[in-house]
């Protein structure tokens, strides 16, 4: 009785995906928003294109961790598989 195992397999464990989905979301987004004031800091002058490169590094941040929690909750796959030769169609021949 001083077992405690799991009763699901991580596979089908949703809080534990969950967890590991906002941690990647949370930090994604924090150090590509500091990324990008670094980066606006260090090349524009204006605070509006300043704002705007934040901006932008929150959303890359956030666009990367949308991937990674996609494939991590059965989505697709991000790696792309090149195509087989089995399933590129045929050239056609011409007759002349």
């Amino acid at each position: 009785m001083g077992d405690d195992k799991e009763l699901t397999p991580s596979k089908y464990d949703m809080n534990a995906k969950w967890d590991a989905c906002i941690d990647l979301t949370l930090r994604r987004f924090v150090y590509s928003s500091l990324a990008g004031a670094f980066g606006g800091l260090l090349f524009f002058r204006s605070p509006v294109t300043r704002w705007a490169s934040v901006a932008f590094g929150a959303g890359i941040g956030i666009g990367s961790a949308y991937t990674d929690c996609s494939s991590l909750f059965g989505g697709y796959s991000p790696k792309l598989a090149p195509p087989k030769l089995d399933d590129a169609p045929a050239p056609k021949e011409q007759v002349e």
